[in-house]
């Protein structure tokens, strides 16, 4: 497999999460658009990496550590989601006017 074919795909990846995040009105689906848009920057990262540092095991460290810190944010973002529907039932953006109460 060659680097252009992974940059497309992982542009591909942060395309569709761009479009997902910004066209969708339902929480968990924003937060699915933005998890795709950093699974496509962590592929293009990784990919690089392997294509210039030729077998470092950096790089994978690096994605590692970067689908962790993905773990932990989408954790933290589904318990916002699910605090502000236990407080306002709210399940789309268009029913939270203002973050304040």
């Amino acid at each position: 497999m060659s680097l252009e074919i992974l940059l497309v795909v992982a542009a591909a990846l942060f395309g569709i999460g761009v479009y997902g995040a910004l066209s969708q009105q339902s929480f968990v689906m924003i937060m699915m658009g933005l998890e795709m848009m950093l699974n496509g920057a962590i592929l293009a990262g990784v990919s690089l990496w392997y294509f210039s540092a030729a077998g470092s095991p950096k790089g994978q460290l690096l994605a590692i550590v970067a689908m962790a810190v993905m773990a932990v944010e989408a954790a933290i973002g589904f318990a916002l989601v699910i605090n502000i529907y236990r407080v306002r039932k709210a399940d789309i953006t268009e029913k939270v006017k203002a973050l304040r109460g």
